[in-house]
């Protein structure tokens, strides 16, 4: 088997596909993707070449790249016409996943807008405050996104188009396919386009507070398609594959529920598929069930989303029902996955390898990749990172930490945002010297694999002793009961800390406080162990990126 620094010095030698260049950024000297798209606007017309190949498919809806092309230049040129859009200007989106959220990207970006995906599960008064903030001119909204703004749409000053209205639109706002209209254009309006010139606006989850916007760049964004693409390759490439076979994959099919407002899945879904040629199955709304319906009808060969999606599509009663053959890849991200995941995997598709990756909407996706042999060999980790990043961990004082010892995880490379739109305090306290400081507790081991301890302010202290929450978490996933774990702090007077858990039941399973209790003390320490358990119906709530919203379930149960 390979080594990756043999198989990163193969694939990145003169020549070859990821060959990489140094420039400046910021200031700051950066390795990058010598041949990564210099923009949006030429990702575009190069999907052209893709032809009739279908680009999204929405329920009974279809658009091959060459129709998806037409739509986007046609929306492009009635931005700049009718709008007068221009290089620079925001252009904000609020709809759920619909084949009319690719037009609008696609149409604002190719004229050098900067695009703004706003959350979708945002009340008006946080819709307003993204369109304020970001000084939006144009919006583009479904129905239900536009009806929590109706009281403050007119006084916003943002010009307003309405996807699949129903009736007449409100005062101010113009239905989708009127300013669509007939689709004839074949050309994009003219653009000059730069690659570290402003792409999107995409806005944090604002769970410890208010939404800040990272502010991402053409580089940015292009970029994260060659890093997925490299550490695919190199997985493959370390297990013994002929670079030629792996060079030639087939066509892939990817059924995502993923938001395309969130970074995961416009970064690595739309814009990857575009440039490679693969197809997007959307989902209105995540249902293992339906997800199974169009893994068969489809023949979808990938499949993407947070750990939880992947075990419940894996564990879903209906599974054996359908055909899942044409599965070749099962891909999450977003938060620690438990072993069992894996061992799921295996035996329900086996000789298929799952992949596992990390990354933040500060840093465009893609940061680290573990896939194929690496993660039959390195299952809890996160990967190494991708050539174009450096990636280390720290201590609270910000000296550099030896390998294997736990700290905050830096990132630096050309994925890294230029910082956090009209708020240079929060960017200052984010990015220094070219540095990420992401928030998360990691460990380096000597092979460069990083693995993700907690969420520093997840991780609580008991009694003077440090718990992190993932891997209670990931001890509580091996009970066969046990569907959804997320453990928090419960304040106590003398220990500062204990540790509580919020649990739901997997259907037809039981488990009393008592059973898991010491199920769990023969997996990790008693101090680690939860003395406050509640059971709760349903599904844990989630944030649209599908990371449970623990300062939520604090609230709610602790106050």
């Amino acid at each position: 088997m390979k080594s990756l620094d043999e198989v990163r010095a193969e694939l990145t030698a003169p020549g070859q596909l990821f060959e990489m260049d140094e420039v400046d950024i910021h200031g700051v000297r950066t390795r990058v993707w010598k041949y990564a798209s210099p923009s949006l606007r030429a990702v575009l017309e190069n999907s052209r070449g893709h032809g009739d190949k279908p680009y999204v498919v929405y329920e009974d809806e279809r658009l091959t790249f060459e129709e998806h092309f037409r739509h986007a230049a046609t929306f492009a040129r009635r931005l700049t016409e009718r709008y007068g859009v221009r290089k620079g200007d925001r252009v904000a989106i609020a709809m759920r996943n619909r084949p009319e959220w690719f037009v609008a990207f696609w149409g604002a970006a190719a004229v050098g807008a900067v695009v703004v995906p706003l959350n979708a599960w945002w009340t008006g008064p946080e819709l307003e405050y993204g369109l304020r903030d970001s000084g939006a001119k144009v919006l583009v909204a479904d129905e239900q996104r536009l009806d929590r703004l109706t009281d403050v749409l007119p006084g916003l000053g943002v010009a307003t188009i309405v996807v699949r209205a129903q009736g007449t639109p409100p005062p101010g706002a113009e239905a989708y396919e009127s300013v669509l209209g007939d689709v004839t254009e074949t050309a994009l309006p003219d653009a000059d386009i730069e690659p570290e010139d402003d792409a999107t606006i995409f806005y944090t989850s604002g769970t410890t507070g208010r939404p800040k916007g990272a502010l991402g760049t053409q580089r940015n964004i292009t970029g994260n398609t060659l890093s997925l693409a490299y550490a695919m390759l190199g997985a493959g490439l370390q297990a013994g594959n002929p670079i030629e076979e792996l060079a030639n994959p087939g066509r892939r099919i990817t059924l995502t529920s993923l938001p395309l407002f969130h970074a995961t899945g416009c970064h690595t879904v739309l814009v990857a598929s575009a440039v490679l040629g693969g197809c997007i199955v959307l989902m209105h709304k995540w249902d293992a069930e339906r997800a199974l319906q169009l893994i068969e009808r489809e023949r979808v060969t990938a499949f993407g989303g947070v750990p939880t999606m992947a075990w419940q599509l894996l564990t879903s009663p209906e599974f054996d029902k359908y055909d899942t053959s044409s599965l070749a890849s099962v891909s999450y991200g977003g938060s620690p996955a438990p072993p069992a995941l894996l061992e799921r995997i295996k035996e329900v598709l086996p000789e298929r390898v799952p992949s596992n990756g990390y990354g933040l909407t500060e840093t465009s996706a893609v940061t680290t990749y573990n896939s194929g042999i690496n993660y039959l060999t390195h299952p809890d980790s996160i990967g190494p990172a991708v050539p174009v990043c450096d990636v280390k961990v720290v201590d609270p004082a910000g000296a550099d930490l030896p390998t294997d010892e736990i700290g905050e995880l830096l990132v630096r490379g050309p994925n890294v945002i230029k910082g956090y739109w009209n708020d240079p305090e929060a960017t200052a306290q984010a990015f220094r010297d070219g540095w990420f400081h992401t928030g998360d507790l990691a460990r380096i081991d000597a092979d460069g694999f990083v693995y993700i301890v907690d969420r520093a302010k997840d991780m609580l202290i008991r009694g003077g002793e440090n718990v992190y929450c993932a891997e209670v978490e990931s001890a509580m996933y091996d009970h066969p009961a046990i569907a959804e774990a997320a453990v928090i702090g419960v304040p106590h007077e003398a220990l500062g800390e204990e540790v509580g858990a919020v649990v739901c039941l997997r259907p037809g399973l039981t488990v009393t406080p008592e059973e898991l209790q010491e199920f769990l003390r023969e997996r990790i320490a008693a101090f680690k162990v939860p003395t406050h358990l509640w059971f709760r119906e349903g599904e844990l709530p989630r944030n649209p990126a599908g990371k449970i919203l623990k300062t939520r379930l604090r609230t709610e149960l602790i106050g």
